[in-house]
């Protein structure tokens, strides 16, 4: 008995044919399926007669190696062809006029942060960050506030558990500076804090720049000079500056920082409520308490602390009387800036 391999072997012809993927599987059922012209020879080998079968195996290997190689072929080249389609077809015009982007820039709060870092960096202080979630210790216990002191009730904390909290102030940073470095300090503080309270000039989170110097001879008249420094590069030097006696646990003597009025400057109008003055932070003299809890000898070392909401000079700066209006995320607030 011989093999018919008459219409095994017209698969070129067919394979050369396929334009499409479809196409050139179909041809490849229909030669190499399980009902295949190439794969039914196969089951013709048992009817040969023993010594024939060797040949006519080799035989239909052979067609279906050609086969393959002429399928890969043909494949690739439909393969290829496709690309060369989708490519000019997403061709582009780079000569066309684009779509009109609007620029981005920074948040006005960030703009404010950066602004404050480049003033004090520029004036020798070191920033330093410290944790979000601290400890009661270096919150309050260290910065002369103990679990007693009425102070705390003006914290609004946000208790997380047992004597975890969220910072109040970026005081913290100024206590683990002074337990990890040996004066002479001279730092800021930038960073993101929290209390339990929002309203038009209250947010549960905000920002606060809070500073400290230390070393030997550190005077009240050298923290009223910072103040100034800072105060005449971020408004103008035209506004005056006042220190008002205050308290604060951490300092003594304790004072509010005031400033003339950036809207009518000093004359009185109604952003200043007619006083010329407005409120822009505190500060006073590291209270010696402070340098005991840390290690410093406070007949030896002297030093002052201010800290700022950055959000509030923001508000000053850019005439904003709602500090709610920085997190409400209104693209037609913030395209102002």
């Amino acid at each position: 008995m011989q093999l018919d391999l008459t219409q095994a072997s017209g698969f070129a012809g067919e394979i050369a044919a396929s334009s499409t993927l479809s196409e050139l599987n179909e041809v490849k059922v229909k030669y190499l399926g399980k009902k295949g012209l190439i794969s039914l020879l196969n089951k013709q080998l048992p009817s040969l007669a023993p010594e024939e079968r060797p040949a006519a195996g080799e035989k239909i290997q052979g067609l279906r190696n050609g086969f393959e190689a002429l399928f890969q072929e043909r494949l690739e080249k439909i393969g290829r062809e496709a690309r060369e389609k989708a490519i000019l077809s997403e061709y582009i015009d780079i000569s066309m006029p684009g779509f009109p982007f609007v620029n981005g820039s920074l948040h006005p709060v960030n703009r404010v942060y950066d602004e404050i870092v480049d003033i004090f960096t520029i004036a020798g202080y070191e920033v330093k960050s410290g944790p979000e979630v601290e400890d009661d210790y270096h919150n309050f216990e260290a910065l002369n506030i103990p679990k007693t002191h009425p102070a705390r009730d003006m914290q609004d904390t946000f208790y997380i558990h047992g004597d975890i909290v969220l910072r109040t102030h970026t005081s913290p940073v100024q206590i683990r500076t002074m337990e990890s470095q040996k004066p002479p300090i001279k730092i800021i503080s930038p960073g993101k804090v929290y209390r339990c309270d929002y309203d038009v000039t209250h947010s549960p989170m905000f920002h606060q720049v809070e500073g400290i110097v230390v070393d030997k001879g550190v005077t009240f008249g050298d923290m009223k000079g910072a103040l100034r420094l800072f105060i005449s590069r971020m408004f103008g030097d035209d506004l005056d500056v006042r220190l008002r006696p205050s308290f604060f646990p951490f300092t003594e003597p304790s004072a509010e920082v005031d400033m003339g009025c950036v809207q009518c400057r000093g004359k009185g109008c109604r952003m200043c409520k007619g006083t010329g003055w407005l409120e822009i932070g505190g500060c006073g003299m590291v209270d010696p308490e402070v340098f005991r809890f840390v290690g410093t000898d406070p007949d030896v070392y002297s030093g002052f602390a201010f800290g700022m909401g950055i959000e509030r000079i923001a508000l000053l700066k850019y005439g904003i009387d709602d500090i709610r209006l920085f997190y409400e995320n209104s693209l037609k607030f913030l395209k102002q800036f």
